[in-house]
């Protein structure tokens, strides 16, 4: 019983309510041509057959306005979301923005359709029932009752009159009952998302997914680095406190600096989760931090050569290279120590960037191998950084007891990844 009179099936009711007055427009005009033409005739039946014809000749004009007006599937769409009593998965399936799309359109249309008809055989049912069963149940007491023609078979008859009267008044909340549930078996599929729809919300997943990698990528590089820097350094600095005050104290101006650059690089990535830039690639460092990254690492002790292109390269080459540095010196602090020997070169050369990040064993102060934070997994990062851009990562040991990283990017790689920078100064 709480099916049929329960209040889901009472939401459901308002709901095809709401269909009849979206239906009662197209119905009025078309009623009016019908009177205006004539073509119902005259006779007792004549109200009726007008209001037939008015609802079939409607009918045409209620799916056209489905098929042309995408703003009806918004409008529909939380209608039946707040009233259609749907259950939660059904309800997260249906589409509450403007259809996109012809095949989203004409399902718009048929839903419409299916809604305004329905809705306005229930709101005819609900109007017409109450009164005429009220009539059946006033027979005996109102002899004018009688004369109506639809009253004539329980005329002296009550028991006839009140089980007409029940029947005349469960007929709108079966046909209620019967509509809506069809209602909440149609929703997910018209007003639900289209082929097309489900192509572009995997494309959109997709690019958040993307977007979280490349951010996760940044603090990873940024400040992994950094941790890996400032372990290694302070561990330097304790080793050689009581013997070489002297490094310990570069050591500690090191460090700060160090710790410095990760809370502005931390606040950079922070600001892109909360959004506070528009889309686009990161505004992080290019190659000319490089030489402010090899001077830190020099005052923890590391015995670091550098070499860098002259001239400047394009803004997203740049950035990735640095990275890619970043890195190599990252994994030479961690599993090399301070006092390996590290040597960088970058260099353009026919149509690419040349990135080499080469150390030797380790040796002196602070030189044991060390797994600091984030080890494990700087390669893979370097690889897709690499891959973005269209280049190519080799990585191993060069033989003599040290690793070489080396990384060829291509200098058009901005371009093609849809950047369109082409100098460091941001010039196409």
């Amino acid at each position: 019983m709480s099916a049929v009179l329960g209040r889901r099936a009472r939401l459901r009711w308002l709901h095809l309510l709401l269909g009849a007055a979206l239906l009662t427009p197209f119905q009025l005009l078309t009623t009016t041509i019908i009177d205006a033409a004539r073509l119902a005739g005259t006779g007792p039946s004549a109200p009726l057959l007008v209001q037939l014809l008015g609802l079939a000749m409607a009918v045409p004009l209620v799916a056209a306005a489905g098929l042309l007006l995408p703003v009806l599937r918004t409008l529909e769409g939380g209608a039946v979301r707040t009233l259609g009593g749907l259950r939660p998965a059904d309800a997260a399936l249906v589409r509450a923005e403007p259809a996109a799309g012809w095949p989203a359109r004409r399902r718009t249309s048929v839903w419409f359709t299916v809604h305004a008809v329905l809705g306005g055989c229930v709101a005819g049912a609900s109007l017409a029932s109450p009164p005429a069963a009220l009539g059946l149940l006033l027979m005996p007491w109102w002899p004018a009752v009688g004369r109506l023609p639809w009253a004539t078979p329980a005329a002296g008859r009550p028991v006839v009159a009140v089980a007409g009267a029940l029947l005349l008044v469960a007929v709108p909340v079966v046909m209620s009952w019967a509509a809506g549930t069809l209602l909440a078996r149609l929703a997910p599929a018209l007003l639900g998302p289209t082929p097309a729809d489900r192509l572009a919300a995997a494309e959109r997943r997709a690019a958040r997914l993307a977007e979280r990698n490349r951010l996760a990528g940044e603090l990873h590089d940024a400040v992994g680095h950094a941790l890996s820097a400032v372990t290694i350094q302070a561990g330097a600095a304790r080793t050689v406190l009581g013997s070489d005050p002297e490094f310990a104290e570069r050591a500690l101006g090191a460090i700060e600096e160090t710790a410095r650059s990760a809370v502005a690089e931390l606040d950079r990535v922070l600001g892109l989760l909360r959004e506070e830039r528009d889309g686009g690639e990161a505004a992080g460092p290019g190659l000319e931090a490089v030489p402010e990254l090899v001077a830190r690492m020099r005052a923890a002790g590391a015995s670091v050569a550098c070499a860098l292109p002259d001239g400047p390269l394009p803004d997203a080459v740049s950035r990735e290279a640095y990275r890619i540095v970043q890195e190599g010196l990252g994994n030479a602090l961690r599993h090399a120590g301070a006092g390996a020997p590290v040597a960088v070169r970058v260099a353009a050369e026919d149509g690419e960037v040349a990135v080499e990040v080469r150390n030797g064993p380790g040796a002196g102060p602070g030189s044991e191998p060390r797994r600091g934070p984030g080890a494990g997994r700087g390669l893979p990062g370097v690889r897709e950084r690499a891959a973005r851009l269209g280049g190519a990562v080799e990585a191993g040991p060069d033989g003599d007891g040290g690793w070489r990283l080396a990384v060829r990017l291509p200098l058009d790689g901005g371009e093609r990844n849809g950047s369109g920078e082409r100098d460091g100064r941001g010039r196409p």
